[in-house]
């Protein structure tokens, strides 16, 4: 029978609850993805190698969000000790302000074509992964995206309504050369898929074993370097051999601040995790005595607002950045900021913060070790540039740099990018509680102090953690609320000057996984409603 149900509406109310298991468990935001991984670590492999193969199925399985041509950032941790990886690339070197200039971009980077595009990372960083930490074979981890990007797999609810949206977002770009062959690769009838519809993307496949079998050199020196270099060259990139030939992700050591005896742990930049732990550093002064009241919600979005003020305009690759880490996480600079909240909003200086494409995973195995893991092409489907023949649609993420000569983050050639996207971990007392993150570009910070709070000071299950209504601040004094948000607690912050916006929309609060490990090794996992995702655990 065909159904005649809609996916996309929910009419009562649901409620999700803890999953616990003890030999493994990943939690991601597409089912089939979360199993994927699961069946690799009953077959052997720990949660390294889980995650890596949970990150190249979501390239087929949610490529709305993340793409062979994405960036990642993970943070590991093994054997009592916690590992950073910076899977995020440079500009090319092409790729000048001047030329941007020239386009017509006189105040912002593009989102589309090939001056949005810097070098992928997530392929080198699967492989630099496996090379230090990965048990099963490096090929065996392509397997579950080989078959469902050969066989199909029906597209589920929210993947839908994002890929719907790339669609719409891409069709008035679709005569650009390099971005025509997207609609080959991801939309041939100019039309997303329906949820519950069947998606083949079969040219993927070949390009997910031609990776395999190079242990993804081929994407930087070989076959896949030389097509996409003369695809660059055919159509107005910026790539040169060395461009592909030099990239290799980078290890680096995590941030991390203490916030009331747990310690809280960030990529350090060209990555904003640290504006989490800015204004988590802020919050920690404060008493919150309750969750649910204005004044718990006031001080955490000023909380935020100054970290942003801070990240936007101090954050960059770590080689150009003139205020270092240790200066904003001093405790002196700390004070200085936290004495500027008072009862009413403030009106801060930063950019404007807005919600874009990122799949978030983590994974536990039974020997300790876990993993948090995030993957993005940055905005929907990334720059739309996609290689012919091989389905391999490159990132946004120049999108990132500036063109004020003045900023740290101003465009280099050869230089990273301000980066949103941010796996985070929680440890105490040097032992590892678990990892977590809420994907979403600019609300990743955000949702990583809502998630840390929930925790740590309003004592939620993990679950709970997730489910709780979101606040989101915007620019300037304006903020989203979700429908959710008590109608007191939206009074009391319209009373403090803040320009309040009700959603009933929630996509753009953030996607969130979390797992947390007690001292017996019981693992509890959680991953919210505002995602496809789910559980998968052993």
């Amino acid at each position: 029978m065909d159904f005649n149900f809609n996916g996309q509406e929910y009419v009562y109310g649901s409620r999700r609850r803890v999953i616990y298991g003890k030999r493994g468990m990943v939690c991601t935001s597409q089912p089939l993805s979360a199993q994927a991984g699961l069946q690799i670590l009953q077959q052997g492999g720990n949660a390294i190698d889980a995650a890596i193969a949970t990150a190249i199925c979501q390239t087929i399985l949610e490529p709305t969000n993340t793409g062979l041509g994405s960036d990642c950032f993970a943070l590991v941790w093994v054997k009592d000790k916690l590992y950073g990886l910076n899977g995020s690339g440079y500009a090319p070197t092409g790729l000048t302000a001047e030329v941007v200039r020239k386009q017509g971009y006189t105040e912002k980077m593009p989102f589309f074509g090939w001056s949005a595009v810097t070098v992928p990372g997530a392929p080198s960083a699967w492989a630099e992964l496996h090379k230090r930490f990965g048990r099963l074979p490096f090929a065996k981890l392509f397997e579950p995206a080989i078959y469902y990007a050969e066989n199909g797999y029906p597209v589920s609810p929210i993947v839908a309504r994002f890929w719907q949206a790339g669609v719409d977002k891409l069709l008035p770009h679709k005569d650009n050369p390099a971005i025509a062959p997207w609609f080959d690769a991801f939309a041939p009838a100019e039309r997303a898929p329906k949820c519950g519809e069947t998606v083949r993307l079969p040219l993927h496949a070949n390009t997910l074993r031609e990776l395999a079998a190079s242990y993804c050199e081929s994407f930087y020196r070989g076959t896949l370097a030389e097509k996409l270099l003369d695809f660059s060259n055919s159509t107005g990139g910026y790539l040169t051999k060395e461009d592909l030939a030099d990239y290799r992700a980078e290890w680096v050591e995590p941030i991390h601040i203490n916030y009331r005896g747990y310690d809280v742990w960030e990529i350090p930049p060209n990555g904003h995790g640290i504006t989490a732990l800015m204004a988590l550093n802020i919050l920690k002064g404060f008493d919150f005595p309750t969750k649910d009241c204005g004044e718990t919600y006031h001080k955490q979005i000023e909380a935020m607002k100054l970290a942003f003020a801070d990240g936007m305009k101090y954050i960059a690759d770590p080689r150009y950045m003139q205020t270092k880490v240790e200066e904003l996480l001093s405790d002196e600079y700390t004070a200085e900021r936290r004495a500027l909240i008072g009862e009413q909003a403030l009106e801060p200086v930063p950019g404007k913060p807005y919600c874009g494409g990122t799949v978030y995973l983590c994974t536990a195995d039974g020997e300790g070790n876990m993993v948090s893991f995030i993957q993005s092409n940055y905005k929907d489907f990334g720059s739309g540039v996609t290689l012919p023949g091989y389905g391999l649609n490159l990132n946004c993420r120049a999108n990132g740099f500036s063109l004020d000569p003045a900023s740290d983050d101003y465009l280099l050639p050869r230089k990273k990018p301000y980066h949103t996207i941010i796996p985070g971990f929680l440890t105490k007392d040097g032992q590892a509680v678990g990892p977590f993150g809420v994907m979403g570009a600019y609300m990743q910070p955000q949702g990583h102090v809502q998630v840390v709070m929930n925790t740590v000071d309003f004592l939620l299950n993990p679950q709970s953690a997730l489910d709780a209504p979101r606040w989101q601040w915007i620019e300037g004094k304006k903020i989203y609320l979700e429908d959710r948000v008590p109608e007191s607690i939206i009074a009391d912050l319209r009373r403090r000057g803040h320009e309040v916006t009700v959603m009933s929309d929630y996509t753009s609060f953030g996607r969130g996984e979390i797992i947390w490990r007690d001292d017996s090794g019981v693992l509890a996992g959680a991953t919210e409603p505002r995602a496809d995702g789910t559980v998968a655990v052993w």
